[in-house]
């Protein structure tokens, strides 16, 4: 099974000093059997205690406050990980949306609920999925139409599109990154009454060509009767196997972005993000993004919100 070296680092600048900086980090590896972490090591700027919980999703939660003034937040993490999955997947193609009914939870009951509530983007969602499925199809063969659906009919492009891009301007352009296309598929699936959850982490493709590898990235699980959770990744229209390592889930970005939190003070504010994936045969990829940030409107005292400018973008 391959093995991961992992070095990813989230930099905040600030043109004048800032306290009191409560945050909030997802960058904990999800704990389930597809994948074993062999270490891991957090520092971030003062070496502030980090409260550690798990979510309502299952993911790991780290909590703290860098009190002092500073003008320089630093959040580092180094990981080694073993995926554990295999290196392709096998669906049962005769379960249906009949069967996935009888499966269905509370939990699950709650990732089938669509966040759209427009009739002309319910209609267009509606549409999209028309052009793929007939009633009948398998769960599998559904989730497998949809992400090559999203795959033949959006273009990848960096920068067109940020954290804050509604399904609707999505769909209105039909670009984006891997976040976007993730969100979409959601409610794809969701439409059909499909539960599906976003999933939060790194694609370790090994430099063969896939989009968004060595950086953050994004893609779907879909509850499919009998085998439980499977990724599907739309970005690269490929079932997720041992080359995606998994940090977070929840119902959208939100539950997972990998850190966010409030600050006091004014300042003009930049991100940048720093992802290295070392590979078991000596090779490592590297990609480095920055990331423009307006400032916080307020007087010196006021509370300024980092959650947009802390959520990078999934590429």
């Amino acid at each position: 099974m391959p093995v991961f070296n992992i070095h990813h680092i989230t930099k905040y600048e600030y043109d004048r000093p800032i306290k009191e900086s409560v945050n909030e980090i997802r960058i904990y590896p999800f704990a389930d059997n597809t994948q074993e972490t062999l270490d891991h090591q957090v520092n971030i700027t003062g070496h502030p205690d980090v409260f550690i919980i798990q979510d309502y999703w299952g993911n790991r939660s780290g909590m703290f406050n860098l009190v002092p003034s500073h003008k320089e937040m630093l959040i580092e993490s180094k990981l080694i990980i073993r995926t554990l999955s295999q290196s392709t997947v096998s669906l049962n193609q005769q379960v249906g949306l009949d069967i996935l009914k009888n499966e269905t939870s509370s939990d699950l009951l709650m990732l089938e609920l669509s966040r759209i509530n427009e009739m002309e983007l319910v209609a267009q969602i509606a549409e999209m999925v028309n052009k793929f499925y007939t009633p009948g199809m398998s769960v599998g063969s559904i989730v497998e139409k949809c992400g090559d659906f999203i795959f033949t009919n959006f273009k990848y492009i960096k920068g067109i599109t940020n954290i804050e891009t509604t399904v609707a301007e999505i769909l209105e352009h039909r670009s984006g990154v891997c976040q976007d296309f993730a969100h979409v598929m959601l409610e794809m699936l969701r439409s059909l009454g499909i539960p599906s959850r976003y999933v939060s982490g790194y694609i370790c493709p090994n430099k063969n060509g896939m989009r968004g590898e060595g950086a953050t990235h994004a893609w779907i699980e879909a509850w499919i009767p009998g085998m439980g959770w499977v990724g599907n990744d739309p970005t690269n229209n490929v079932w997720v196997t041992n080359h995606h390592v998994k940090l977070a889930v929840g119902r959208h970005f939100n539950d997972c972005t990998p850190a966010k939190g409030t600050f006091k003070g004014l300042a003009r504010q930049s991100l940048s993000v720093y992802v290295s994936i070392g590979y078991e045969d000596g090779q490592t990829f590297e990609e480095f993004n920055t990331v423009k940030l307006e400032p916080v409107p307020g007087t010196e005292e006021s509370t300024g919100y980092l959650e947009i400018l802390a959520g990078q973008q999934q590429q």
